[in-house]
């Protein structure tokens, strides 16, 4: 099992919305996807999964093949009616290092997730199993709320939203992202830092 790199505790420093500043915005995930509990954040490599509609079998692959820190980014084609996961295989995730699910589709058992503290981010929930009929691929090319993702991208998400940032921009992306976090910082302490009077000025500032 690798380490936790570099690049996933920059990213999990961040914001979404500075990263999404960061790409301009081109690889945010469908806003419909969403955390299943509001602290839940994730940052780190895809290992990707494509089930057939309605089963769920290649996610028990995927786990197997999973190192420590992945994060399994789930095409389920957006069904809603059969779980990709429940708790128990949750669980087992967990318990090889993954470090959450984003599912375009359902979970179910959304308790025992919140109580494990294991990150899923989706479009809800279902009572329904999926079925495991067979089929489904690991590693392949996916699509994530109308993004395009491919194992060793990166994915970052929090109560804002979803981003997919592919392998060989994310250097360039952390570095934007940070200063303009840096940039942001410095601007809101120099329109804050008087109360009415240094607002007044900042504005007449931008404004003019």
């Amino acid at each position: 099992m690798t380490a936790i790199t570099t690049f996933e505790q920059r990213l999990l420093a961040l914001p979404t919305t500075a990263i999404s500043d960061a790409t301009g915005g081109h690889t945010n995930v469908d806003a419909s996807i969403k955390p299943l509990a509001d602290h839940f954040k994730i940052a780190g490599r895809v290992l990707t999964v494509r089930l057939p509609d309605g089963e769920n079998g290649a996610v028990l692959e995927a786990i197997s093949k999973a190192e420590k820190g992945d994060i399994l980014v789930i095409d389920a084609k957006g069904n809603t009616n059969r779980a990709v996961a429940g708790d128990f295989v949750m669980q087992l995730a967990q318990g090889v290092g993954v470090q959450g699910f984003v599912v375009d589709g359902v979970i179910r058992d959304l308790a025992a997730a919140r109580e494990i503290n294991f990150p899923v981010f989706s479009l809800g929930t279902t009572v329904a199993a999926g079925n495991k009929h067979g089929g489904g691929v690991v590693g392949g090319a996916i699509s994530l709320g109308g993004v395009a993702v491919q194992s060793g991208d990166y994915i970052i998400g929090d109560i804002d939203g979803v981003i997919i940032v592919p392998q060989a921009d994310v250097e360039r992306v952390i570095q934007a992202a940070e200063d303009k976090v840096a940039k942001d910082e410095m601007r809101e302490q120099q329109a804050l830092h008087n109360g009415e009077q240094s607002i007044r000025a900042y504005l007449a500032k931008v404004l003019k």
